[in-house]
């Protein structure tokens, strides 16, 4: 039987699909959501930072908790998932195919809250149920995590890319992209239903026990470090394409190559993990990744093919983020917490995080710094000030990230 056979025998295409789902709903909505609300509800960009942070500290107690639920559900996880599937859905209509009805303010908090909830839930449960689901397989961590990952990818360069491609030829982009995403998540919900086990009969491990593993622990400070660059560069993207390189009508394009390279460098970092190991696959991925964006600290005004390369050479190192760290962790998981729930509250915290620090600062450093999206002639101050957060800030942390790997024995 073929590889491509025996994966359709696995089901392992409805983990592709699910993955993409759960990841066009994540970053994507940090590219967007803020410029949207400000571009259309004259809401500042600090005060939108502010909210999402006070959102952030909210989900430091609801992840948990979260798993906490999650490792108790048993059989009834695939009920739960349709319900915060529906969750997720009804949220990204409200978020940008519906006028508020209320402060926008208040109706961007409510919209963002439903639907990273429904996210972490769901991606809790993604993840735990499947710690069961490789554990049933041979070399089930590593094939499983190609394909939920690949697809992960795929669904986020969909997701980032689709309202930029639909803003030149339709009216309302971002309501299509809404209504197109519900479908999106009413085809993966039907598709992923069969797979959903509960996890089998492990006992529920106490968080403390998790956060006593000291490689846990290890992966998941290495996560928050390894993660925030692409968070700070996806925030940041689109006014930095608008207004740095003065490429309006460039995003969509740009996004595309920057996650297509991420989706097609995915199986190559698989690869160079099985051949030299996944801390020396890593170390490559940060060392690209920082000579990338020091690159982008020398661009100016039109500068907008030599960013398309830049694009291409950091997106391929996302392929090795978004592939190998989370196997690991659900490596480590299937060892520490079978069941998984509360490990994959910690992850989705850390991820969630990432973001969070991301629109809290930067944003309100860009706006004190007296950007205003939208607006063709930002003092330079503010430009400088913008393509420091875009580049330099990502290479800082990213250097912080290859000490904490170097130091790390993560083959052991």
């Amino acid at each position: 039987m073929s590889a491509v056979a025996e994966a359709k025998a696995a089901r392992l295409p409805a983990w592709s699909l699910f993955g993409a789902v759960l990841s066009a709903a994540g970053l994507p909505i940090y590219i967007y959501a803020p410029k949207f609300y400000a571009d259309n509800f004259g809401i500042s960009l600090a005060l939108l930072g502010g909210v999402l942070f006070v959102l952030r500290l909210f989900d430091v107690v609801q992840d948990p908790v979260l798993g906490w639920v999650s490792e108790r559900l048993g059989r009834m996880r695939g009920i739960a998932v349709w319900g915060a599937g529906l969750l997720l859905a009804g949220s990204m209509y409200g978020l940008f195919a519906v006028e508020p009805p209320i402060n926008a303010v208040w109706w961007f908090g409510l919209m963002i809250t439903g639907l990273f909830t429904a996210f972490s839930f769901l991606t809790i449960n993604f993840y735990a149920e499947g710690v069961t689901k490789a554990g049933a397989m041979n070399d089930g961590h590593t094939r499983l995590a190609a394909w939920r990952e690949t697809g992960a990818l795929l669904g986020v360069c969909l997701a980032a890319v689709a309202p930029s491609v639909l803003e030149p030829v339709v009216d309302a982009p971002f309501a299509i992209f809404a209504v197109s995403f519900c479908l999106f998540v009413l085809a993966a919900l039907i598709y992923m239903t069969p797979e959903w086990t509960g996890g089998g009969k492990q006992e529920p491990t106490p968080i403390r026990e998790i956060l006593g593993d000291v490689t846990a622990k290890r992966l998941l400070i290495l996560a928050l470090f390894n993660a925030t660059p692409l968070a700070v560069s996806s925030t940041l993207f689109l006014f930095y394409v608008e207004s740095r390189l003065g490429a309006p009508g460039w995003e969509g394009p740009l996004l595309v190559l920057f996650f297509l390279a991420a989706a097609l460098s995915a199986p190559f970092w698989v690869r160079l993990s099985d051949r030299i190991g996944p801390k020396r696959a890593l170390l490559s991925a940060m060392g690209l990744a920082i000579a990338a964006f020091a690159c982008v600290l020398t661009l100016g005004e039109g500068d907008v093919w030599i960013f398309a390369l830049i694009c291409v050479a950091s997106g391929a190192t996302i392929g090795a983020d978004l592939t190998l760290l989370p196997a690991m962790f659900a490596r480590r998981m299937a060892q520490v917490s079978p069941n998984g729930g509360q490990g994959f509250g910690l992850w989705s915290l850390v991820s969630k995080f990432t973001l969070a620090f991301a629109a809290a600062i930067l944003l309100p450093i860009l706006q004190l710094a007296g950007f205003t999206s939208g607006v063709a002639d930002n003092p330079d101050t503010a430009l400088q000030a913008l393509t420091l957060l875009y580049a330099l800030v990502p290479c800082l942390l990213k250097l912080v990230a290859m000490g904490l790997l170097a130091l790390t024995p993560l083959e052991d």
